[in-house]
Formats: C-alpha cells, structure tokens, sequence
C-alpha cells in the first residue's frame, strides 16, 4: 500500500469485504505510476469513515458489503454536507460481479462514476482510474445508458434550472448526455474543444452538477435524453 509518497498523483481507497481481493488489486495499483491506494476498508460502515479520514481522489466500492453495501456508502460520500467539505472532487467506480446490476445503476445516480466488474484486468483498472479522475465515466455511453434506462420508469419534468441554459448550453448538453466526446462535440456545434469545455463547465455549474457522469444521469431523469429542446 503507498503511504502518501511524493509520486502519488491519484489517492485511492479500496473497499472490499474480502481481504484477499484488497490484497491483489492493492498489488496491481501501486505497481501503476501515478497513482496508489492510501487506505482501505472492509465494508460500508469503515469505507464512509476512510474516505472521511483520507480524503482519497477515486474510491473503488465493492457493491455488496455486509453491515453497508456499496449503494448506501456511495450515497453518503456524495451527501451534499460531505460534498461541501471537500477541497477536491470524490469520484466512485463500482465493483461487481454482474453486468448491468441495477445496484450499480442506483450507486450511479448517488454520485459513481461507473463501474467495472471485479475479473477487470489491471490495464482496465488503471485506465478507469485515471478516465474516473478525469471526470469521465467508465462506462460505454451506450451502455450507461442502458444500465439507466431502466431505473427511471416514471421521469420528472425538468428543473427550473435547465431553463437558464442558453441554447449553445442545451446542444452541448444534449450531445454530452449522448456520451460525446469534446473532441466530437466541437465538430457538432462548429466551435474550439476550449469553448466546448467553457460550454460543459457552464451547464455543470447552472444545473449543480459534479461531472459529466452526472449529465447522463440528469438527462435520464428528466427525460431530456437525445434533445437539445
């Protein structure tokens, strides 16, 4: 495990019930340049008070604990009374055994940033960190999208916020919530990835969102998915 070494650019804390998974995949993210787990827990309960303690950049969560699951942990890094205390943002990749888990799709709208399945290989984890840190999902937007569809049968209509978007902000919302890349947006929209980037920042601040995982989310909800309107 590192112990807060000057190289360590990414803090992780690592949350399992089986200490023999922690052991490997601690291995596997020290070996990473760049980044190293800080600390880890057990279960749900030990991870909110961890993550408290340490402060770490990504948590990766094992969605079924004994005492607190995966879900609930998520859900209380991401209350907005621990969301305000922070000096920098939390982000949250899941760890599960099922694909498309609707458990993981409930940690996603309490603030993940996607999940992985726990026989991921190492290049994968390493990679979903550095993307999670990032600000970016791990997950295919098709397939987020999928693991969403299904968690919001009834949508509600959208907040009076989205209405102060201008109609630049709403396109690029609109194309950031269909998993385009700024890159991509850029050649939609006929501007620069820094006035793309300029137009992301704006739509996170006006709808009080923490990253573009949460754009997709908040799109599903309100059923805002595939328009600009």
């Amino acid at each position: 495990m590192a112990s807060g070494a000057g190289d360590v650019v990414i803090k992780v804390v690592l949350v399992d019930d089986q200490e023999l998974f922690r052991e490997g995949v601690s291995v596997i993210v020290d070996a990473q340049e760049g980044m190293g787990v800080v600390g880890v827990a057990g279960d749900g309960l030990e991870a909110v008070r961890v993550v408290d303690e340490l402060q770490p950049d990504v948590v990766l969560m094992d969605i079924r604990m004994p005492e607190m699951d995966g879900v609930e942990a998520t859900r209380q890094l991401f209350s907005p009374d621990r969301v305000s205390r922070r000096e920098s943002p939390l982000r949250v990749i899941v760890l599960t055994t099922f694909n498309l888990d609707d458990r993981a799709a409930t940690a996603i709208r309490h603030g993940a940033s996607g999940f992985l399945l726990k026989d991921t290989t190492p290049v994968m984890l390493r990679d979903a960190i550095r993307t999670v840190h990032a600000g970016n999902a791990v997950l295919a937007p098709a397939d987020l999208s999928a693991l969403l569809e299904g968690q919001f049968v009834s949508r509600s209509p959208a907040p009076a916020a989205y209405l102060t978007l201008t109609d630049k902000e709403r396109e690029v919302f609109s194309a950031v919530a269909r998993g385009l890349s700024n890159t991509e947006i850029a050649g939609l929209v006929f501007a620069s990835e820094s006035t793309v980037k300029t137009h992301v920042g704006a739509v996170l601040r006006k709808l009080s969102l923490r990253d573009r995982v949460q754009i997709v989310v908040f799109a599903h909800e309100h059923g805002l998915v595939g328009t600009s309107d």
